[in-house]
């Protein structure tokens, strides 16, 4: 009465799966450099913590008694385990079996990895190597049929961006659906040299005549820059490692608040370097990283998308162990004046930390838009008041540290002023609506005009307006609230992190995450 028989045929059906495409093409796989999806799951996650799903799906071959004499699995693994011992939702295209291609695919297992991780609440990370079970051509004789163009399961992946954090590494030649589904995440990779990324790839864009490598076509330096994804690295190890640190920040779901961790760094730390840090010249620049990476918690800064949007910095980092975001200026591009891709770059990751209830810190240093035909022609006043927009609507408590400009509409947006202005200046500090240099001659243009000496009135008028642009002028109005030593600035941001950590309201945002 015992049920082994069909327990033996189970555990053969497991072992038969855990060939995935069979030995020449698991070498073949190997020998491009690459890890087979098995190997990728295994690295990922903590030791011996995955429950596979469906490990058994696939396509049977049977003899005339029914028997099973031979079994190619679905090309997609799926299940549970443990990153950090925090649960995790983990999908992986298998390549070794059709390519990702979606005519060995049983796309049900895609989907219910998306529904999984948005019912459940718990992370997803996509192993995503292939077409990510999207189209081929050879579907069209598999079926017999053509069929209507839809992406099965594309309700799970929107809903999942305003629920649960979503990691994407691009692991190998994605295309098609697998190029959507891997730029559809909070947090995206790609691997130099094993990773390319197409709408479609080299043999379809040749028909258009146009012939070039996966690499000139999508390699992951060209989707780096245009801010497709958020991150190159030189392994797929150090993706991994990207994206345990990653969700190191965030909550498994907007259901919950990020943890804190043990703090490791003393939150009273003054920094002497800070007194220096901003060249007296304002013409001069300075590196902002050095700052950030002297505030925040030691070696807790998390940068993305450093190859996009330049005047831009984006990093998730720590205060007093609390999790923030960080948006700051980088004076190395364009002085810091926001561009159409920076203003793009910060729209998304605002967006990210009103997302996950992450509070905002800003250290600003915005002399403005970026002016001239080209920033007309890039629409950027546009994107800049999509990322106003976002700052506005965004419910998660903000500070702001003002390192030195702010001018303009851009500089404006630095937070949502009818909020508590809780922000502290650096005596660097240097705004208003125009920057002294670029507006004189619009505002005194007749009297430049009559002088007999425009030059010399010009000089003059400088040195008068450079008279009421101290700080310390702004802050007798109480328009500065706090002008501080830079070397307080991460006590005062810590004790910011700890009156903050209360103030943060987990559940669903109004305004949920696009890609």
């Amino acid at each position: 009465m015992s049920w082994e028989k069909e327990l033996e045929e189970l555990r053969r059906r497991e072992e038969l799966a855990k060939k995935m495409g069979g030995e020449e093409k698991v070498k073949r796989h190997r020998d491009a450099g690459k890890l087979t999806v098995r190997e990728r799951i295994e690295r990922l996650l903590d030791k011996e913590s995955f429950h596979e799903v469906g490990a058994i799906a696939g396509k049977g071959r049977y003899g005339d008694n029914g028997e099973l004499i031979d079994f190619q699995p679905a090309n997609f693994v799926l299940g549970r385990g443990k990153i950090d011992k925090r649960a995790v939702v983990v999908g992986g295209d298998d390549f070794t079996v059709r390519g990702g291609a979606g005519d060995a695919a049983i796309m049900q297992k895609q989907v219910h990895a998306e529904q999984m991780a948005n019912e459940l609440r718990l992370p997803i990370v996509r192993l995503i190597d292939g077409t990510g079970g999207g189209g081929s051509v050879k579907t069209i004789e598999v079926l017999g049929y053509t069929y209507l163009a839809h992406n099965p399961g594309w309700d799970w992946v929107v809903k999942n961006l305003a629920t649960v954090p979503v990691v994407s590494l691009g692991l190998g030649s994605v295309a098609g659906l697998g190029a959507a589904r891997l730029v559809s995440s909070h947090y995206s990779v790609m691997v130099q040299g094993i990773s390319q990324m197409f709408i479609a790839g080299p043999p379809v864009v040749a028909r258009t005549g146009i012939t070039m490598t996966k690499e000139e076509l999508g390699g992951a330096d060209i989707h780096a820059k245009a801010g497709a994804v958020d991150d190159v690295v030189a392994s797929e190890d150090e993706a991994f490692e990207r994206a345990r640190k990653f969700l190191s920040y965030l909550p498994p779901s907007v259901d919950e608040l990020a943890e804190r961790k043990t703090p490791a760094d003393d939150p009273n730390r003054r920094e002497e370097q800070l007194l220096l840090a901003v060249p007296r010249d304002r013409r001069k620049v300075y590196d902002m990283r050095k700052v950030l990476n002297a505030i925040v918690d030691r070696d807790s800064l998390f940068e993305m998308s450093r190859k996009f949007g330049g005047p831009v910095i984006a990093a998730l980092a720590r205060l007093d162990g609390w999790p923030v975001a960080v948006i700051a200026s980088d004076p190395f591009f364009y002085g810091g004046a926001w561009t159409a891709d920076a203003a793009r770059k910060a729209e998304r990751f605002i967006d990210l930390a009103n997302t996950f209830h992450l509070p905002i810190v800003n250290f600003v240093d915005v002399p403005g838009f970026i002016i001239g035909p080209e920033a007309e022609k890039a629409g950027t006043i546009r994107y800049g008041a999509k990322a106003l927009a976002a700052m506005y609507q965004s419910e998660v408590p903000q500070c702001s540290i003002m390192v030195r400009k702010s001018f303009g509409v851009a500089g404006a947006g630095h937070m949502n002023h009818t909020r508590l202005h809780y922000r502290y200046a650096w005596p660097s500090g240097d705004w208003g609506s125009l920057p002294i240099e670029g507006g004189i001659e619009a505002a005194y243009r007749s009297d430049l005009e009559a002088s007999s000496d425009p030059k010399k009135l010009l000089a003059e008028i400088e040195e008068r307006l450079n008279r009421y642009r101290s700080p310390f002028r702004t802050a007798e109005t109480f328009m500065a609230e706090e002008i501080i030593d830079p070397r307080n600035t991460r006590p005062l941001l810590c004790e910011f992190a700890n009156l903050a950590a209360k103030l943060r309201k987990p559940g669903p945002r109004g305004a949920a995450m696009r890609p």
